[in-house]
């Protein structure tokens, strides 16, 4: 006897329901913080921001002047992956280069 056409070959008759389309939602961005210290000098930290985070040079120049004006500044934001590699990156050169540079990254806050 053949099956009818709404049913597999061996099926129960049991109809299951797909579910819509779940929402992606955008991954989380982290910024990549520069910090503050006394030896990297300003040409070095501009170098990093030109070169890694592919800023302007006058763009690079207004974030070093926020390191050394108020300790720290936002080299850019990224998925955590992306700061994760600008990070390492950045740490690679300064070492090359003999600079206690120090990058980190914390997540962009989100607000309501």
């Amino acid at each position: 006897m053949p099956t009818p056409k709404s049913q597999p070959e061996g099926g129960t008759g049991l109809a299951t329901k797909t579910k819509g389309k779940a929402k992606l939602q955008p991954p989380s961005m982290w910024k990549v913080i520069l910090h503050n210290d006394d030896y990297t000098t300003q040409d070095f930290v501009v170098l990093v921001l030109t070169v890694i985070f592919r800023k302007p040079e006058s763009e690079a120049t207004r974030i070093m002047l926020a390191v050394h004006h108020q300790g720290k500044g936002v080299a850019g934001l990224f998925t955590h992956d992306v700061a994760e590699t600008k990070i390492t990156q950045a740490r690679a050169l300064a070492e090359q280069h003999e600079y206690p540079l120090l990058c980190t990254m914390e997540p962009e806050s989100v607000e309501a």
